[in-house]
């Protein structure tokens, strides 16, 4: 028999990691855009609803504080219902509430709706953990900020140039045409196999490692998958768990 891991260290680096990194990359793109948005456009609220510093403040305050809550959510339920359910519902619900924020009809409105944007965004993380199941040692993975840089770049650009003409308004609803297009390529992204096998659902973990063999161009390892599955998953206590505190402890400091 053999392990995920075993697995994914055969298979190595090839084309489909090539690919897998683009369309997940490219949701760094969409991030980014999303979250410096507000840079771009509270100077035009400000002035069209006569707002406060504290006010201006308190938009990218709420997009956080979205962020926040909805990151423990989705990844717990990203723990009990696989990665690419959630990957799905995260760029479905930010470009959802995007486009609502476009037609904001008041601030309170506007602040609401871009609390709920800041948490569709989070769930872009589980990307990272598909794209990490998929490599043994990945190069391209240190480049991932080059796509939240590009993003931040692009929605500047598209601000100097779309809000002295036709407005704020139409550079949010541009702004998540990035996350929309992304959708439409996720039959590409595959379920973290290591998911599958801690489900127990051995035959899907195996055939998206097949998968990634045949367009790599090599050939899986001898023998069976075999790995046990996991009766408990998804628990916030697990991160504080003895074993694990002080890889959590580091992480929440880094960030």
């Amino acid at each position: 028999t053999f392990t995920v891991e075993e697995a994914v260290e055969t298979i190595g680096f090839g084309r489909f990691h090539v690919v897998l990194f683009l369309i997940m990359g490219s949701t760094g793109v969409a991030e980014a855009m999303e979250i410096m948005l507000i840079a771009v456009v509270s100077p035009l609220i400000r002035c069209e609803w006569q707002l406060q510093d504290w006010q201006v403040a308190l938009v990218t305050t709420m997009v956080f504080f979205g962020y926040m809550v909805f990151s423990i959510v989705l990844g717990l339920l990203a723990d009990r219902y696989g990665r690419w359910k959630i990957l799905l519902l995260s760029f479905l619900w930010a470009a959802y509430f995007s486009l609502l924020t476009s037609f904001a009809p008041s601030y309170i409105w506007f602040v609401f709706l871009r609390a709920m944007v800041g948490g569709g965004v989070s769930g872009h993380a589980q990307g990272k953990e598909i794209i990490a199941m998929c490599s043994c040692s990945n190069p391209f993975l240190s480049l991932g900020k080059v796509f939240w840089l590009a993003g931040s770049l692009l929605i500047i650009g598209l601000a100097s140039v779309v809000n002295p003409t036709l407005g704020w308004r139409w550079l949010i609803r541009i702004a998540s045409i990035p996350g929309i297009l992304l959708i439409l390529v996720f039959k590409f992204i595959p379920e973290s196999a290591r998911y599958n096998v801690s489900t127990g659902n051995t035959g899907a973990a195996l055939a998206t490692l097949q998968r990634i063999a045949r367009m790599n161009g090599v050939a899986m390892p001898e023998g069976q998958l075999g790995e046990p599955a996991k009766e408990r998953r998804g628990r916030f206590k697990d991160l504080i768990h003895p074993k694990y505190l002080r890889t959590t402890l580091q992480i929440w400091i880094i960030w």
